[in-house]
């Protein structure tokens, strides 16, 4: 089961509040903004700061 679509519309990176979206692999969620992506554990998002990694451009 993946992240559902009605709470991929609500969370946003608690670093800028910027809305995130969904990596390609479906393994995390990028915001487009500081280029964090937050892992994706047992189908449960993890939108810890220090949990994120910088995403080179």
């Amino acid at each position: 089961m993946a992240v559902s679509k009605e709470l991929l519309e609500i969370l946003v990176c608690p670093e800028c509040r910027t809305p995130v979206k969904l990596t390609p692999d479906g393994q995390g969620l990028k915001c487009a903004s500081c280029r964090r992506v937050y892992p994706i554990r047992d189908d449960i998002p993890v939108m810890l700061k220090d949990e994120a990694k910088l995403e080179a451009e």
